[in-house]
């Protein structure tokens, strides 16, 4: 299967939030095995999970003490590994999490530098420069002898420096040990953020995060990431299968990150631009065009992804379940590979109600709106939610939200998911914008035309064939169509 990447559709596993194999109200990665017959009934080809590995969890697994091992809170590397063939006895693929620009403060390496063996592997000055935490406060933390190192997350992630060969060789290895393992593939966790100037150079103001993805800051984006991710795509192109990595990465400019998926890079670079475009035909239909042109100038496909672990869900951002079952539809006929974070199959919102006393995004600190608890709340597999007291609760209405419910029901968001990709494999060719009423989105794809009204009124698209699947009444406000035509 040559390219199979280029229109996968991969589905996000939040693991401690996906299913709970053993009870303890924490998904874990026997609960990912036992529901991986729903995932392939879905209609998916790949499943990426996010961080498992042995960790303090101040942020959740991305704090990773120990690559080469699983936490015992997701289980041991023997479910792992039954995890993986069990996917692939079932025709999906697994992607795992990488972070490679910092670990855990409780990793063996952090712990000798902090008795001053190896600070080399780490970024250790004696003065701090003006950087700040993507968390909020600065970038940086005193240690007892009076010198400083770098965080760009929280103070419990220190970032490695990779300068050092050492760094290097490691992850070389953590690459090897996984995909000896039989994974697939990896999403690079801050992709665009391992290497630093070395001068590190003050930015001069306040706010810092408000310019990453839009201006260019000292700390992300620096050329000699490609060294490490060609060097990266050597290792994986060793390996059968098409093994793949894909980039978490932020650039100030389309072109900037049409780097990262150069033929001897990564093989994807997820689409933020997309995901942050508000419900406007106009801006839809500019950001469709801009992430086209920029994957095609490089020979790369498109990544189209509506949520993920890190922003509220897109009912919750479009104001609507009818415009987020819209939008599926609308992404789901695009050119390229979709994403699909848990969850959205089954319209589930942001939870914006969840009790002080639960809430432990550490992004917390920087602004409590900005906190992502209420998008990794556990999924709902039944009308009795089907978790033992989860670690973050699940509101009570969600009940008819839940898997169970929906399954089988005529017109419910996790049919019409399933019809749309069982559907999806049937569109090719590139994408032809056709005239449509003003606030509209109507193209073709090879026989097939696929209409979105974004307006709050019904129209008429005046396509004349047969309706494939729709979210609403063909035409209806809010609401989009697939098409076969002649």
């Amino acid at each position: 299967m040559t390219g199979w990447w280029r229109d996968a559709v991969i589905y996000q596993v939040y693991v401690r939030s996906f299913a709970d194999g053993d009870g303890d109200g924490v998904g874990d990665l026997r609960g990912v095995r036992d529901r991986l017959p729903y995932l392939r009934d879905l209609g998916v080809d790949a499943v990426w999970l996010t961080p498992f590995y042995t960790s303090p969890m101040a942020d959740f697994g991305y704090d990773v003490a120990d690559y080469r091992d699983v936490d015992p809170l997701f289980g041991t590397l023997a479910d792992a590994k039954a995890m993986i063939d069990e996917a692939h006895g079932l025709g999906l693929r697994i992607i795992v999490d990488v972070v490679p620009n910092h670990t855990s403060s409780a990793h063996p390496w952090f712990q000798e530098a902090l008795r001053g063996v190896g600070r080399e592997r780490y970024i250790f000055r004696d003065r701090p420069n003006d950087w700040e935490s993507i968390f909020g406060g600065p970038a940086w933390t005193q240690v007892e002898d009076g010198q400083w190192y770098l965080h760009l997350f929280d103070k419990e992630q220190p970032d490695l420096d990779w300068d050092n060969p050492e760094v290097r060789a490691e992850f070389d290895s953590v690459l090897r040990f996984w995909l000896d393992l039989g994974v697939d593939g990896f999403r690079i966790d801050v992709a665009h953020g391992m290497v630093k100037p070395r001068d590190l150079p003050d930015i001069g103001h306040a706010d810092q995060i408000r310019m990453i993805g839009s201006d260019v800051v000292p700390y992300f984006d620096n050329d000699g990431v490609h060294d490490i991710h060609r060097h990266w795509r050597r290792i994986l192109d060793s390996y059968p299968g098409e093994r793949i990595g894909v980039a978490e990465a932020w650039a100030p400019t389309p072109e900037r990150l049409a780097l990262y998926i150069r033929p001897d890079e990564l093989h994807q670079a997820f689409n933020f631009h997309y995901l942050s475009t508000p419900w406007e035909a106009g801006r839809l239909r500019e950001a469709i065009d801009s992430s086209l042109a920029t994957a095609s100038s490089v020979g790369a496909p498109c990544t189209w992804v509506l949520s993920n672990h890190d922003v509220k869900r897109h009912v919750t951002r479009y104001g609507s379940l009818a415009r987020a079952r819209a939008a599926a539809l609308l992404t789901l006929a695009l050119p390229g590979s979709a994403y699909v974070y848990q969850g959205e199959e089954l319209g589930l919102p942001e939870v914006l109600d969840l009790p002080e006393e639960v809430q432990r995004d550490p992004q917390r600190l920087r602004d409590p709106d900005s906190g992502r608890d209420g998008c990794r709340v556990p999924l709902p597999w039944t009308r009795t939610l089907g978790w033992n007291q989860p670690w973050l609760p699940i509101p009570e209405h969600w009940s008819e939200l839940s898997v169970e419910a929906q399954q089988g029901a005529p017109g419910s968001t996790l049919e019409l998911y399933r019809a749309a990709l069982a559907l999806r494999h049937h569109l090719s060719g590139d994408l032809r914008w056709l005239p449509s009423p003003e606030g509209t989105l109507l193209f073709r794809r090879g026989r097939y035309a696929v209409g979105v009204n974004l307006t709050g009124s019904p129209v008429d698209f005046g396509v004349t064939g047969e309706v494939l699947i729709a979210s609403a009444t063909p035409g209806a406000a809010d609401s989009a169509v697939w098409w076969k035509v002649e």
